[in-house]
């Protein structure tokens, strides 16, 4: 293990917290049953294992467990409410969102242009955030749903989700909002929100991998996607992932339970990261001026050659940007977004610090990007 990386790449994923793990055990041996076979107590035992799950999710967001429905993932959940609502939009077809949006969206709300689907998509400013007044122009007769991300998973940087649902509500348009990266991390109160929809996913708050929920304000919203059982309240058929969901939910109460002081922890780290690495000048912080996540910097290099950087850290686990990305070779389309040159995005680092990050990590960490930096600008004198 010592021989490993230092890993700050928690945006991509985290590993499952040992108190999940043991919460989780039971429900592949001694607890097999399927949640849908309500004739005997193996059923029984995983159908209340299930709600347990639901109604600590939903507390953490501050919704019902009843409100709560279980998918793959968080892309799988983004799926369902755009397609699932547009399949029941009747004259709505126009969909408004993010330049920077994850692709999860960018890509859904794309396939359906070849549906009859219109899609406006706003810019964000140099910090990254949208423009209330933007969505308000944008908003028209047909506009079917307005779907705005809480914290961008390559920069960290906020959205103001209570301005857009106040203004959705008063619309009458629908609000989605992917809340991947901030669930967990920062308070969430979907119902103050005015959100109609919201997506997240289990890996990235120390629950398993292949579990994700979609919040539902109003079922019958939506349109089910997959067929075949009717289960999830006929929106998700499928046979359930018990342990996993046991997993997502415990992993929700653990965050619920620590996590203001966890947040102040790795903002502490977060800033000190920051302040070492700018006296190395020519390099700028994205979205250093707008609220962020506080375990996030996304920092990008003047003069470096960014394929080069990578290679160059090879005792640090950290990325250029989403991991949903990293088979194309293509500058971040977020960074892009944000007005930054192809050169400048490619020569990016995105640091994310999480629950097993220490000051020693950090140190370390500081010590070896710096490094880099500085032998790789010498030799270009």
């Amino acid at each position: 293990m010592s021989n490993q990386p230092i890993y700050l790449d928690y945006n991509a994923t985290t590993p499952v917290d040992e108190r999940v793990l043991e919460a989780m055990l039971p429900y592949f041996t001694q607890k097999f049953g399927n949640a849908a076979s309500i004739q005997h107590s193996f059923g029984w035992d995983a159908e209340e294992a299930v709600s347990t799950s639901r109604d600590q999710i939903a507390s953490l967001l501050g919704v019902k467990g009843q409100n709560i429905v279980f998918t793959s993932s968080a892309t799988e959940a983004i799926n369902l409410a755009i397609q699932g609502t547009f399949d029941l939009s009747g004259k709505k077809n126009h969909i408004i969102t993010c330049s920077t949006e994850h692709k999860a969206v960018l890509d859904t709300c794309e396939h359906l242009k070849s549906k009859g689907g219109e899609v406006s998509l706003l810019n964000v400013d140099t910090d990254g955030r949208i423009s209330i007044t933007d969505i308000l122009d944008a908003i028209k007769e047909s506009t079917l749903m307005v779907c705005v991300m809480s914290a961008n998973n390559e920069t960290g940087v906020l959205q103001d989700l209570q301005e857009v649902g106040n203004l959705c509500q008063e619309k009458g348009v629908h609000f989605l909002s992917d809340i991947t990266q901030s669930a967990g991390k920062i308070a969430t109160n979907l119902h103050d929100l005015n959100a109609d929809f919201a997506a997240l996913s289990s890996h990235k708050l120390y629950g398993p991998k292949g579990v994700g929920a979609l919040y539902v304000r109003d079922m019958k919203l939506i349109a089910p996607q997959i067929f075949g059982g009717g289960h999830e309240k006929g929106l998700r058929s499928g046979t359930l992932n018990v342990p996993g969901i046991v997993g997502f939910g415990h992993a929700c109460e653990v965050a619920s339970d620590q996590m203001d002081a966890e947040g102040d922890r790795l903002a502490k780290l977060r800033d000190y990261i920051e302040s070492e690495l700018l006296q190395l000048g020519d390099l700028i912080v994205n979205g250093e001026k707008a609220n962020r996540l506080p375990h996030v910097s996304n920092i990008s290099f003047e003069d470096i050659d960014g394929s080069r950087l990578m290679r160059s850290l090879k005792g640090l686990a950290v990325s250029q940007g989403s991991a949903c990305n990293s088979a194309v070779i293509e500058p971040s389309h977020v960074l892009k977004a944000m007005g930054l040159s192809d050169r400048l995005a490619y020569a990016s680092l995105r640091i994310s610090l999480g629950r097993y990050s220490t000051e020693e990590d950090v140190r370390k960490a500081v010590q070896t990007i710096r490094s880099v930096i500085e032998q790789q600008r010498m030799q270009l004198l």
